[in-house]
């Protein structure tokens, strides 16, 4: 994506509000050996990222689990030791270099895909470039059981019983079957479809209202800003999801339980307080901050270099 002199993504980083694409539709096409490189760059991307903040991941995975303050959790994690900080860590680095090369990489496929079917047909771009981001976002949930291990490696309760990702996945599989895997499933999916919509929809018009850059780190600065701001709005909208998908996952074996039901549980258990209810909200919204502003940043830099 050559974009050095544009200050807002072309049209496969952002939707655009009716009207006619800034690219026509067999010109996106017209280009299949570029698509690739969408997977590559948010595959890299997500993996920078994880290595940055995986410890900051585990102290909001407690706080969500338990409902307890930051420095409850921090104390957990110095209790665990140094050996334990990073366990759990290879299913995230999977799940996420592979979700958001998805995410990135089907959102582009869709649609181009999308684009081309609806050409003449008066569909808004919006409404075409909406349904691919969410169709992507429904895609990632494949990937769910490594969301899964990561649950039971990063509860302390399960330290004893769970060694290491492999023995994980043995153990669910041999134990319990494929479906004991995708318990959570449903949160994710809620959680998914929609944030890729609001994602890719607004990062470009975000984008627009930043300080005009020609530079290189002027366009990393703002990239980083705009990945930064959207993935913690968003981060906070959908946080009871994540609430309701770290208690369904960090159960093994049982009855799998509707997400109202694990709401209310968990909402009766914090007193109705919704304040409970969104601990750990804060370090959520930094961290999001953080995590997808080295994911925007990085990718836009890879797509400028390849």
């Amino acid at each position: 994506m050559d974009s050095e002199s544009a200050r807002t993504p072309q049209p496969q980083a952002a939707l655009t509000i009716g009207g006619p694409s800034l690219l026509p539709a067999d010109a996106l096409s017209a280009r299949p050996g570029t698509q690739g490189k969408h997977y590559v760059c948010g595959s890299i991307a997500a993996f920078s990222n994880i290595l940055v903040t995986f410890p900051i991941q585990k102290v909001l995975f407690r706080q969500q689990l338990h409902g307890v303050l930051a420095t409850e959790a921090v104390r957990q994690l110095q209790r665990d030791g140094l050996r334990n900080l990073y366990r759990g860590l290879l299913p995230p680095l999977l799940q996420k270099s592979t979700t958001v090369a998805i995410m990135f990489g089907l959102y582009e496929d869709f649609s181009r895909v999308l684009l081309d079917q609806a050409g003449g047909s008066g569909v808004p771009d919006l409404v075409t470039r909406s349904f691919a981001a969410a169709l992507a976002g429904t895609a990632e949930a494949i990937l769910t059981p490594f969301e899964r291990v990561q649950t039971l490696l990063q509860d302390h309760r399960h330290h004893g019983r769970f060694n290491n990702t492999g023995h994980t996945f043995r153990t669910l599989l041999t134990e319990y079957g494929v479906r004991e895997c995708y318990r959570g499933l449903v949160p994710i999916l809620l959680r998914n479809g929609p944030s890729n919509v609001f994602f890719f929809g607004l990062r470009g018009p975000i984008k627009e209202q930043l300080p005009e850059v020609t530079s290189r780190a002027g366009h990393m600065v703002n990239d980083f800003v705009c990945g930064g701001l959207l993935g913690a709005a968003l981060g906070i909208m959908f946080y009871p999801l994540n609430v309701v998908k770290s208690r369904a996952q960090s159960q093994v074996g049982g009855d799998f339980q509707p997400c109202r039901k694990v709401l209310l549980t968990v909402w009766r258990e914090r007193g109705g307080s919704l304040a409970m209810l969104f601990r750990g909200a804060h370090l959520n919204y930094h961290r999001s901050l953080l995590s997808w502003g080295i994911i925007n940043a990085t990718y836009e830099l890879l797509l400028k270099l390849m």
